[in-house]
């Protein structure tokens, strides 16, 4: 059976990379079903929310959700602040849908080189991919302010099993790749970072053939800058997930390139279809460029689709083993660019379109 994938444009420049998108997923494969509805801005102005009923059942039914962008400012101002783009719908989409394993490679494309602002130290150019913890820690623990004003309160919170699932996770990516994972940690100081440690040596125990280490976060920001090519798998809670990823992709060079993925199972929960047509092959997982929606170039066929064209790549080889139609694409990506055909952000002139139709006629 097809697998299914609900595609939501989104605000800005999102309907018109992740057209880009389908575009080389349909080049690449018959084997995929697309279905596409509101999220975001473009949601709350048709509907008065930015994630409704029927966007988020539509999600559910979904095999997996290819998102391009949503927000802007436009929607900024709107109260209450669950009704913005940002929180009433991405976040609340992690939440609903349990996506609590975010994905994001960094990685410098050769053609790119002399794009990257550190091109690279000791051990060779970035090419890393950070697993963050999604659902837990300080955004969604307790948040209050004292009535005087003089004092404000974020609690940082985490189980065991919060832990233990995107440690899986973590591990099961370092086995396709180098089989190296360094959790960063404050745990000289925070008790939430010695629980992460205690539960990252139990999980080990199960994945011997990998390599697991600990860094302080702060260590880990000077690294990155100092010798981004000594990091394969990092693995790290919601917080330092969200600075470091930011660090890491600006390296790359070009925030247009960088894709992201959300997974809400460990990839050892996949079950490849062999002949059975009833068993669900995939880990549901939400795939989306890194970059925003953009809207002071939107409808000006200026913005970048390789983001989420590599988003999409990523959607094959997570969440349906699809590993072989996934190379395909990236090294067509490679190939357009080493050909010189690029978006105005990496110096040339190629409209989203070009670029999206170049990918796909090479795939």
């Amino acid at each position: 059976m097809p697998h299914k994938i609900a595609v939501l444009p989104g605000d800005g420049i999102g309907p018109e990379v992740t057209a880009e998108a389908v575009k080389v997923l349909k080049a690449v494969t018959g084997d995929l079903e697309f279905e596409e509805t509101l999220v975001g801005g473009a949601a709350y102005d048709a509907t008065g929310h930015p994630l409704p009923d029927e966007t988020l059942k539509l999600c559910r039914k979904a095999d997996a959700v290819l998102l391009g962008a949503v927000g802007g400012p436009k929607w900024d101002a709107v109260e209450p602040k669950e009704l913005r783009p940002e929180v009433g719908a991405l976040l609340t989409l992690r939440k609903k849908l349990d996506l609590y394993a975010n994905l994001r490679p960094a990685r410098i494309f050769k053609p790119l080189m002399d794009a990257s602002p550190i091109r690279f130290g000791p051990s060779g150019p970035i090419d890393l991919i950070i697993v963050r913890e999604l659902t837990g820690g300080i955004y969604f623990g307790d948040h209050y302010r004292q009535r005087s004003g003089e004092e404000a309160v974020d609690t940082c919170r985490y189980t065991r099993e919060q832990i233990r699932r995107v440690a899986e996770c973590a591990f099961e990516i370092a086995r396709l790749r180098k089989k190296t994972v360094v959790c960063v940690d404050k745990a000289n100081v925070l008790e939430t970072s010695r629980l992460w440690r205690e539960v990252l040596n139990e999980v080990k125990d199960d994945y011997k053939d990998v390599e697991l280490s600990f860094m302080l976060v702060d260590n880990c920001a000077m690294q990155l800058v100092r010798d981004p090519g000594q990091f394969d798998v990092i693995l790290t809670e919601n917080m330092f997930g969200d600075i470091l990823s930011d660090e890491a992709g600006q390296i790359t060079g070009s925030l247009g390139l960088l894709p992201s993925a959300s997974l809400s199972g460990a990839i050892s929960d996949r079950r490849l279809t062999l002949g059975d047509a009833d068993e669900s092959p995939v880990v549901f997982g939400l795939y989306e460029p890194v970059h925003g929606s953009a809207p002071d170039i939107a409808g000006q066929g200026k913005a970048n689709p390789l983001g989420a064209i590599l988003s999409a790549a990523m959607m094959l080889r997570y969440s349906f083993g699809m590993d072989a139609e996934a190379d395909v694409i990236e090294n067509a990506v490679e190939s357009l660019l080493e050909q010189g055909v690029r978006t105005p952000d990496l110096g040339g002139t190629a409209t989203t379109e070009d670029v999206g139709g170049s990918v796909a006629s090479r795939v």
